[in-house]
């Protein structure tokens, strides 16, 4: 209960910055439009929706990161985090206070993602809904990433960690461009030792039907999302501890 009333005061909060929302949904709505008019206008197989959906699901999520680093930041930048501190709330209570309204959001966003691809050739079945499904442990990972970075870091260390760096690793390492088996070598290792392309991997599996093909690479976005959320919760209760003292 104590979490769910810190949630609902943190939903508020990201109300009141529909901007931000419109931008975080807006902008993978742009790049799918501008892949699929590229695609329309090639004669080969580059960019087809169904393979280019989930990679576009997975990178828009990258933006919620931004979200939740930006709103424990700011808390932390008002102080506000500081009195809150002597109410009687855990780490944990804090960081799923700050997870549950981020959630709904993420959800809606990787929706809005799959309507518009209906409208650009998508077919709709089943394993649209699995697809969503399976891209939630996607998305706690990059809620879990934000709260870590808002953690530790400033607004404007915030912003250029989630904003610019996550954005770009998860969009050219997840293999939603390119096929990463182009480049292979060291770049497909290094991109296959993070969570990214497995989660676009998963998504794609979902979405064709193959389900014996997306445990293996579920399990490494799980593994990935409760590390980092454990880690989130022990670096903020190092950072109430020292507030408090």
């Amino acid at each position: 209960m104590k979490s769910l009333a810190f949630a609902a005061r943190n939903r508020k909060e990201i109300l009141r910055d529909p901007l931000n929302m419109v931008f975080g949904i807006g902008f993978p709505l742009a790049v799918l439009l501008l892949l699929s008019a590229i695609q329309a206008n090639i004669p080969v197989e580059m960019f087809v929706i169904d393979k280019i959906i989930p990679g576009i699901a997975v990178f828009g999520l990258s933006f919620v990161s931004i979200f939740s680093g930006m709103l424990i930041a700011i808390d932390r930048g008002t102080s506000f985090l500081m009195r809150l501190f002597t109410t009687p709330l855990s780490a944990s209570d804090y960081i799923i206070g700050y997870t549950l309204p981020l959630l709904p959001m993420a959800i809606l966003q990787i929706a809005i993602s799959f309507v518009a691809a209906f409208f650009l050739g998508l077919s709709v079945s089943v394993n649209v809904l699995l697809t969503l499904i399976v891209l939630i442990p996607t998305a706690v990972l990059f809620i879990g990433i934000g709260l870590l970075a808002g953690s530790v870091l400033n607004e404007k260390q915030v912003s250029s960690i989630c904003g610019a760096l996550l954005t770009n690793l998860s969009a050219w390492l997840s293999g939603t461009w390119f096929d990463l088996n182009l480049i292979g070598g060291w770049f497909k290792s290094i991109a296959y030792m993070l969570p990214f392309a497995h989660a676009v991997d998963a998504g794609r599996a979902a979405l064709s039907g193959d389900y014996s093909s997306i445990l293996p690479h579920l399990w490494w976005v799980i593994g990935y999302a409760v590390v980092i959320m454990v880690i989130a919760v022990i670096v903020f209760r190092k950072k109430m501890s020292g507030d408090k003292e």
